[in-house]
């Protein structure tokens, strides 16, 4: 059972109103009263801290709201590898330094920018019609003049996967499977495979293009762009999400046996030496310096929008939480690590240095993936917490517990351990990091997700806080213990 260490506190208000305004002051201390980095005997527990740290965010602690407005006003859309994600890094930086933030510095590492150009879709027969579509990822440009051809519809990823090769010469590929709504994002999981998979199905079925439904929940006339798989080092063929209502149009053409056919253009492009970064800043710890509990998000986003839902808010979610914690008159044992990843919505072949944020920081930080204690990523908008998940050691137990009488005023319920605890941080899973997860309603996130309506106007500032709550209070708890998360998996109910 773990014990809280106890220690003084000069000031350890008793309501959420007064705990917010000793935050504040704190911030505006000279840096030569800021909040002490040695043990004080005699402190309220950790727990009755988390709570206080949950309140405060409850009590109108905008600095998450301000954060994503300032980030998606001034920088707009970041894809990987472009001067407005360059700019937002160093944007972020700045800020964290001024915010108190230890250790804050930018790792870049070597990527293939792509640029998407102008890009039309039009079905030219049976009858006439413009087409709302968004290339893929990746993709690589058509001809010049762009390219026709009739359009083989499959219902499914499976159905593609099995077409005979040359079947679809000359011809379009679309697969037609629709996403299904879920609170937990599994109809995501079960969609998405169309989109990695689909343009390299096509291109051994010798489609010269790929189309597919987009993988979202809505019914609007938008596109859900996203990234595909490189195949022998590059995307194999054209590919392109049409929006819902477009590929239902094309649907009902060929059930009719009209044989639609489309005219398509991209003039989509490659920058071969680019490069992204990772925004790296730490709230340092006491005892237990050396040892770290990294929150992740990632500050690159797709073209089309301004990236507030995927992923500014997650950024802006991190980064307020972590600040409440800086600003406590004393730091927990363990430091806190706060990473803005580079480059998370692309999939290339992984480099050396890695090609994606998640691996290049796997990489710079090897020597240290050992002292790791804990990761978790906020990439699912900003809709409230419904349920955690936290790692097998500790899905049971002391810590569980008292993780649950903070969370649980917040309407957050345990969850089975995640599988992955999301993009950026897998590949330091991969090496050993316990990850946890705590899970977004993401009933609306996918109406939206890699759209142009991916915009600041849809960030629920009342849900956003109750975020920046959750991760404050679950940090605290994990970043000042000597619980051990790498532990044995605890049986659960069923398996005792």
């Amino acid at each position: 059972m773990p014990r809280f260490r106890q220690r003084t506190l000069s000031i350890v208000p008793s309501s959420p109103k007064l705990l917010t305004l000793a935050l504040l002051g704190a911030a505006a201390l000279p840096a030569a009263a800021a909040p002490t980095t040695a043990p004080i005997v005699g402190a309220p527990s950790a727990e009755t801290v988390a709570v206080q740290l949950r309140d405060a965010a409850l009590a109108g602690h905008d600095m998450a709201y301000s954060w994503v407005s300032e980030l998606t006003t001034r920088f707009g859309p970041r894809p990987a590898g472009s001067d407005n994600e360059h700019q937002a890094a160093q944007w972020a930086a700045a800020r964290l330094k001024a915010l108190g933030f230890d250790n804050v510095h930018i790792e870049s590492f070597p990527i293939t920018a792509w640029v998407r150009g102008a890009e039309a879709g039009e079905l030219i027969a049976p009858t006439r019609q413009p087409l709302v579509l968004a290339a893929l990822g990746e993709s690589p440009p058509t001809p010049t003049q762009g390219l026709e051809g009739e359009v083989v519809v499959f219902a499914s990823l499976a159905e593609l996967q099995a077409a005979q090769p040359g079947s679809l010469a000359g011809r379009v590929a679309l697969v037609a499977n629709r996403m299904v709504r879920t609170q937990d994002g599994e109809g995501y999981i079960a969609a998405v495979g169309a989109r990695i998979e689909g343009p390299a199905a096509a291109a051994r079925a010798g489609a010269i293009a790929f189309l597919m439904r987009s993988v979202g929940t809505d019914s609007h006339r938008i596109a859900h762009t996203g990234t595909t798989r490189y195949v022998a080092g590059k995307v194999p063929l054209p590919c392109f999400a049409l929006s819902a209502p477009d590929a239902e149009q094309l649907e009902r053409l060929a059930a009719l046996g009209l044989s639609p056919r489309v005219h398509l253009y991209s003039a989509a492009s490659y920058v071969s030496d680019a490069h992204s970064q990772d925004v790296i800043a730490d709230v340092r710890g006491t005892l237990k310096s050396e040892e770290f509990v990294l929150l992740a998000a990632h500050l690159d986003s797709w073209d089309q929008g301004t990236g507030a839902i995927d992923d500014g808010a997650g950024t802006a979610i991190i980064t307020a939480a972590a600040k409440l914690i800086r600003d406590l008159p004393h730091r927990p044992k363990r430091t806190v690590r706060v990473v803005l990843y580079g480059s998370e919505e692309i999939a290339q072949p992984v480099k050396p240095f890695g090609d994606f944020g998640g691996y290049a920081y796997a990489n710079n930080h090897a020597s240290e993936l050992a002292r790791h204690v804990l990761a978790g990523e906020s990439d699912s908008g900003t809709d409230r917490i419904y349920a955690l998940g936290l790692p097998g050691a500790v899905r049971r137990g002391a810590f569980a517990d008292a993780v649950q009488r903070v969370l649980g005023p917040l309407g957050i319920i345990p969850a089975a351990a995640p599988r992955d605890g999301g993009a950026d941080v897998a590949p330091i899973a991969e090496a050993g990091v316990p990850v946890f997860a705590l899970n977004q309603d993401s009933s609306r996130y996918f109406d939206i997700h890699h759209t142009s309506d991916d915009t600041l106007d849809k960030v629920d500032r009342v849900q956003l806080e109750q975020n920046v709550a959750a991760w404050a209070a679950l940090i605290w708890l994990a970043a000042d213990s000597d619980v051990n998360f790498r532990g044995p998996a605890v049986p659960g109910p069923a398996e005792r």
